[in-house]
């Protein structure tokens, strides 16, 4: 029993690690696409 309450631990650890890590991820490409859009549409 022990061994699966470390392992949910674990699980739980991971899931909050990769939530941080896509909401990191999506400033960056929110930062990239509007950097696009004014290439794009800046020189119009």
């Amino acid at each position: 029993m022990e061994l699966f309450l470390v392992l949910k631990i674990l699980f739980v650890i991971c899931i909050i690690i990769a939530l941080y890590a896509v909401i990191r991820n999506l400033d960056i490409i929110k930062i990239i696409l509007i950097y696009w859009k004014d290439l794009i549409f800046g020189r119009k």
